[in-house]
Parts: structure tokens; sequence; C-alpha cells
């Protein structure tokens, strides 16, 4: 839980703007994210409350495209009931969900890794071929997901600056211009921004939700393919890429968003970097994704 949001803020808030479900227990959840903090909210909702300022606009947005978007989608996303305004001292709008069942993704809880990678392709495919037209473009509120690779240049070069020891710099350097040089001339799709494992859900060791559409925006599809080196490997990397309607450059712009993650998170303090792989949900630590990249990359040329 972030600072100053807890059960006792999200009960007052229920109470005071929606008290028909003031009779229900606020529990946390196994695992909160970043952008917002979530509550159980008996057993059929869900509380989520922005952590900060930068979020908020994430609020309206997922009211007015999440209803749209659920019915053409192959499997279940989070569904709005209700938008609650600031009170009891929090600042911030903040909505009520339906809650959606199942687990957070783990190598442990998925049954098949490669059929979980062709599911998540298949959502994804789906995903892209919605209709853009009106949708967000990508900018602040999506934190730049489904903008230019190039956005990220001067994050990657500076880590890559302080991990000149520690990384090999040159394969990492090469994959990295090798993003940069990919080239994108759309056509603009919806994106989910951030898709990790930890904004998947399991039931019965299979892809059953797909979570937290926060960074979704219409624009380039290339940092949702990060998941590639954070959570698949060999047979299932290959299952994840031939599922998708990406050619090669979206697959090298895709490697450079996973690299920009594993790089600032490897700049991190080494307890920091570990809590961070825990809740994006990675198989292996940040170092290990670099070092998984830059053989990739090699194997690639």
């Amino acid at each position: 839980m972030k600072e100053g949001i807890t059960p006792e803020l999200v009960e007052c808030l229920v109470a005071e703007q929606f008290p028909e479900w003031s009779h229900l227990r606020v529990a946390p959840v196994e695992l909160d994210g970043n952008d917002n903090t979530t509550f159980r909210l008996g057993d059929e909702f869900s509380a989520r409350l922005p952590s900060a300022d930068a979020y908020v606009a994430q609020v309206e947005k997922e009211h007015m495209w999440l209803p749209r978007l659920q019915p053409l989608l192959s499997l279940p996303i989070p569904e709005p009931l209700a938008g609650g305004q600031p009170g009891c001292g929090f600042p911030r709008p903040w909505s009520v969900y339906r809650w959606l069942n199942g687990n957070v993704a783990t190598v442990g809880r998925i049954e098949d890794l490669s059929g979980f990678a062709t599911d998540l392709a298949s959502f994804l495919s789906t995903l892209y071929a919605i209709d853009p037209a009106g949708g967000p473009a990508a900018g602040a509120h999506s934190f730049f997901r489904g903008g230019p690779v190039q956005t990220l240049d001067g994050d990657v070069r500076a880590a890559m600056a302080a991990l000149a020891g520690e990384i090999d710099l040159h394969a990492v350097t090469a994959a990295w211009q090798a993003a940069l040089d990919a080239p994108w001339h759309g056509p603009d799709v919806w994106v989910h921004g951030d898709v990790t494992s930890t904004n998947l859900l399991v039931a019965e060791g299979r892809l059953a939700a797909v979570i937290d559409f926060g960074c979704c925006a219409v624009g380039d599809p290339a940092c949702d393919l990060a998941i590639a080196w954070t959570l698949f490997e060999g047979e299932s990397r290959r299952a994840f890429r031939e599922g998708l309607p990406i050619d090669d450059h979206a697959w090298s712009r895709g490697r450079g968003w996973a690299l920009w993650k594993a790089l600032i998170t490897l700049t991190k303090p080494e307890d920091e970097a570990e809590r961070r792989r825990v809740r994006f949900g990675w198989r292996i630590g940040a170092r290990a994704v670099i070092d998984e990249i830059a053989r990739d990359f090699t194997a690639a040329s």
C-alpha cells in the first residue's frame, strides 16, 4: 500500500460516496501495482486509487474506453462500475471495478508457458485489430507507451553509462541502436502499454484475464512486446512472436523497450531492483534480462 492509502481510507470513501457498498469488507490485494493502489471490496468488487497526481488521467480514460473495448476482446478485462470523487482527505478521483478472478501470472502457476504465450499473443492480436479511431494518442497519460522508442534514449544512455563496467556494453549498445534504427510507419493500433506478468491473471494454469489498462493508448505496439524477454524464453518466446501480427522492426523495438526497463531497474539499489522484479512479475532479475537480450540480439544478427 502507498503511504496514506489504507483500507480505512477506502472504507471512508465508500461509506461517504457509495453507502450501498459500505457493509463490504475492504482488504489489500495480493500484489499491488505502482500507479494505483487496489483493494478488494467484498467478493465482487475492487477499489482502485491513483497513487499520485500523474496517474489521474488514467481514471477517466479507463472509464471511457474499457467498456468499449471489452465486447471486442477475447478475454475479460476490468469493468469500471462507479467513479469516485476526492474525499476523506484523499485528493484524487478513484474507481470501483468488478472483481476479476484469478492469480497474477508466475511461471509456477502457468501450466504450459508456450501455450500461455500463444494465448497472450492471440489477445493482443485481437486488441490490435480494434478500430483505433478516436482513441487516445500516446502521451503523458500512457507514460509514452505506444510512442516512439526514441523517447527512451536519454534514460537508456544514462543507464548504460552508469553500468558500463557491469554489462556487455558492446552488445547492449548494438541492441539499443538497432531498436532506434527500426522504422515504424504505423498504422496506429490500440496498445495495452504494460504487458507484464502481474497484469495477467491465471486460472487453472491458463491465461484468464488481462488487467490494468492505465497505460493503454493508440500507437506503436512494440511497447507490449517486452514480456518476450522478461517472462518467456526459447520456445515460449518463439510462440509469442509467431502469434503476433508484427514484423522484424517491431520485434527489434520491443527488444528495446525490454532493455530500457531492465537497464533503469538495474541502476537501482539491489534490494529495490529485486522488489521491482517481483512487482513486475519477471521470471528473472534485471541483470539476467539484459544478458538474455544481448544473447538474443547477437544470435539474431
